[in-house]
């Protein structure tokens, strides 16, 4: 933890559960605990599990100027964004590259809430801010439970009036267990699933509480990277982890385009002025490779990074692979030549821990396809 400068208030609580609180976006994080990962993730698709994932950095953007900082900074026309809704968005370099993902959420007329992860977006946003009517505040106070599952909303049901109400990507300023909170109905899962924002102080109180009183409806804790399970299947990408900063190309700079990773939706229709928005255009029609997904024989997961072959020689890599028994699949994510972005090429994966294990190119996400599971009502 050499490096970590941020401090989430549970860092007890994942010692306890047998993290030595990993390093990651400068918090301490509980990449591992005790006890098998598999059995979490099948609370999460089955019940329900709950993460800290206090480690996203958190940004209120307020002020007369707050929605033109986001739109610069942002491929999102957030001026359709009303209070109490959320989009998920990307921001770019000024040569159209990828340097972040984000989500939105507007808190007020002129009050935003701008949560990201690893990449560049505090610098981005207040890059966009300088000389303009605005405030840009990073706020680690706030942090951030994920409860996600099934059984999530039957579980909050019982403490927050409405909740079941709540729309896909809406949010709602509220109280849970007495104390304030901002509860949004997001996640990084694919499963219908809550964030619960609360502040430091109360965090070890919500934490506790939901798994005492969740025991019961098999909530349990869940480390982070259980997400990498849970994001293969669902086709949700991880900056760097998928991207060209950890898979460099051999002849020319990393940074990969919105084209290339499939995120070129996150772009709103028309959308010009934010910040790499010509090149991002330009870029149309020229990808070098595609984010891709891959099924494999057997259950054997390949190790990342793992190199993928056409007739013997390599032309992708694995970033993210998982085995799931619930499912019956083997399935990653890979960065895979353009003319392998279909349904069944047949590749092979070179697998350093498994040896070769066979592969057939298929579309992404894996999992609900058309998202029926994470955007239910009632």
């Amino acid at each position: 933890m050499t490096a970590s400068w941020r401090f989430s208030a549970l860092a007890d609580r994942h010692r306890a559960l047998g993290s030595k609180l990993e390093d990651w976006s400068g918090m301490g994080t509980a990449w591992s605990y005790d006890g098998d990962p598999v059995a979490e993730y099948l609370a999460i698709r089955t019940k329900a599990g709950l993460m800290d994932v206090s480690g996203l950095k958190k940004v209120h953007v307020t002020g007369p100027a707050a929605s033109h900082v986001i739109d610069r900074a942002t491929t999102r026309n957030v001026e359709k964004l009303m209070p109490g809704r959320a989009i998920y968005a990307c921001m770019l370099n000024d040569a159209g590259k990828f340097i972040d993902d984000c989500v939105i959420y507007r808190t007020g007329p002129n009050a935003f809430l701008v949560v990201h992860g690893s990449g560049q977006g505090f610098e981005q946003l207040t890059m966009a801010a300088s000389g303009r009517d605005v405030s840009v505040r990073f706020d680690d106070n706030l942090h951030d439970l994920s409860l996600q599952g099934p059984l999530a909303v039957d579980y909050l049901a019982k403490h927050v009036p409405g909740i079941r109400d709540l729309a896909y990507f809406g949010h709602i300023q509220t109280s849970l267990f007495g104390q304030p909170a901002m509860i949004s109905r997001t996640g990084y899962t694919g499963e219908r699933g809550y964030e619960l924002f609360v502040r430091g102080q109360d965090a070890p109180m919500v934490w506790d509480r939901i798994l005492d009183e969740g025991a019961g409806m098999g909530i349990i804790p869940c480390r982070f990277t259980t997400l990498d399970l849970l994001r293969t299947e669902s086709y949700l990408l991880f900056f760097p982890y998928d991207n060209s900063e950890m898979y460099p190309f051999d002849d020319q700079p990393g940074g990969d385009t919105l084209w290339e990773l499939g995120l070129d939706f996150t772009v709103s229709p028309g959308k010009t002025g934010f910040r790499g928005a010509e090149e991002h255009y330009r870029l149309k029609g020229r990808e070098r490779f595609r984010i891709w997904g891959l099924k494999l024989e057997g259950d054997k997961a390949p190790d990342n990074g793992a190199p993928v072959l056409r007739d013997g020689v390599q032309v992708g890599v694995v970033t993210q692979a998982m085995h799931s028994p619930l499912n019956g699949w083997t399935v990653a994510i890979a960065r895979l030549p353009v003319d392998c972005a279909n349904e069944g090429s047949r590749l092979t994966v070179n697998c350093a821990t498994h040896g070769e294990i066979a592969a057939v190119t298929a579309s992404m996400p894996f999992l609900d396809p058309e998202k029926k599971v994470r955007t239910a009502k009632g």
